[in-house]
């Protein structure tokens, strides 16, 4: 089977004993024109940088927005240049409003950067044609066109050469961030485990393991109870879905409907492993509960008995009051609601039971 690009890459670097995070860098100033930013980061929208001079023609109001739009083929794009911002995504829908809250924090970044220093600069990669592409920063990278124009110069963080795990460098900063829409989140960490699972395919061709949960995290940079969250968030695509299209609520709130909604669907159908068709149901029943089409409802708990392997204990359990067995259980005092206390208590009896019946046979 032939190997991707990327995972040569980084079997290449796994042979040669380098560290997937430690490539090599320099700050150094660059002109803002030769910088592009990454089409597929969370960050990122549709935008095309406006001339400094056409910028300040628009300013002082003599190109209109229709001018730009001709000049830049603008349509559906967002137009950056010194001073100014321009939404030319269609008026009113779901991505133009997006693109109109993304906007509102560029200029208020901008309009701080036009008075005090950038402390955290952004961070960018070489590529082939003399260019550098953004990997982390892409807010600030704008916000830098806005305060300076496309033809002024920034300090910036250069990789020597573009990092083999870049989505799990964005992961890192989006992750942290609290402005950041919680689609762009889930979308990044998406994006960072791809690089993972090929990192670990690349790992296991060489004869080493795949990284444990534990060092995933730690290399998303994010905690053991995040990366739970993440994972749940995104096990079924109507969540992304529905927070691209602007659900509100928090994490830990969808969580729970993840959860509630699995729980409940084991539970009617007694399943303890799910397959494709399993989930494509859960899918369709989370989507209606986010999109308000459905009541959520709590899950029931059922009553467990531990496997019963001899013909004896079932013949005990079904014939014999258990209760008088001198096992160590306080009978009198257990709370015949609580779900977890009655299932511990019965399988204390048949492990009991299968024990006696074990001993008596030989």
């Amino acid at each position: 089977m032939a190997l991707s690009q990327e995972e040569q890459l980084i079997l290449s670097s796994l042979n040669s004993q380098e560290k997937l995070h430690s490539q090599s860098f320099n700050y150094q100033s660059v002109f803002l024109s030769s910088v592009i930013p990454d089409p597929t980061n969370a960050r990122f929208f549709p935008c095309v940088f406006i001339d400094d001079e056409h910028a300040k023609q628009f300013v002082n109001r003599k190109l209109s927005k229709k001018d730009l739009m001709n000049i830049y083929y603008g349509e559906d794009r967002v137009l950056i240049g010194k001073s100014c911002i321009i939404n030319c995504l269609k008026y009113g829908s779901h991505e133009w409003k997006k693109a109109n809250q993304t906007i509102e924090s560029i200029i208020e970044l901008g309009n701080n950067i036009s008075v005090s220093e950038l402390i955290q600069v952004p961070t960018i990669y070489p590529l082939e044609d003399g260019k550098y592409q953004v990997l982390t920063g892409h807010r600030r990278f704008f916000a830098l066109v806005y305060a300076n124009g496309l033809g002024s110069s920034s300090q910036f963080k250069i990789y020597d050469n573009k990092p083999l795990l870049t989505k799990v460098k964005q992961f890192q900063e989006n992750a942290s961030r609290e402005d950041l829409p919680q689609y762009g989140k889930l979308q990044a960490f998406l994006s960072a485990m791809m690089e993972i699972d090929s990192f670990n395919n690349a790992r296991l061709k060489i004869g080493m393991k795949k990284l444990t949960v534990k060092e995933t995290a730690s290399n998303l940079g994010i905690s053991m109870g995040a990366f739970d969250n993440y994972n749940v968030l995104t096990r079924y695509p109507c969540v992304l879905e529905a927070f691209q299209s602007g659900l509100s609520l928090s994490f830990v709130k969808v969580k729970k409907v993840v959860l509630s909604v699995e729980a409940e669907y084991r539970s009617k159908h007694d399943k303890s492993v799910l397959n494709i068709t399993d989930k494509k149901q859960i899918n369709q029943e989370i989507k209606q509960l986010l999109s308000g089409k459905k009541t959520p409802t709590k899950a029931k708990k059922a009553f467990k008995f531990k496997a019963i392997q001899s013909a004896n204990t079932l013949k005990t359990l079904l014939t014999s009051d258990v209760t008088t067995l001198d096992i160590g259980i306080d009978w009198d005092n257990i709370d015949w609601q609580d779900h977890d206390a009655v299932n511990n208590a019965m399988a204390t009896v048949v492990e009991y039971l299968e024990t006696r019946a074990t001993s008596q046979a030989t």
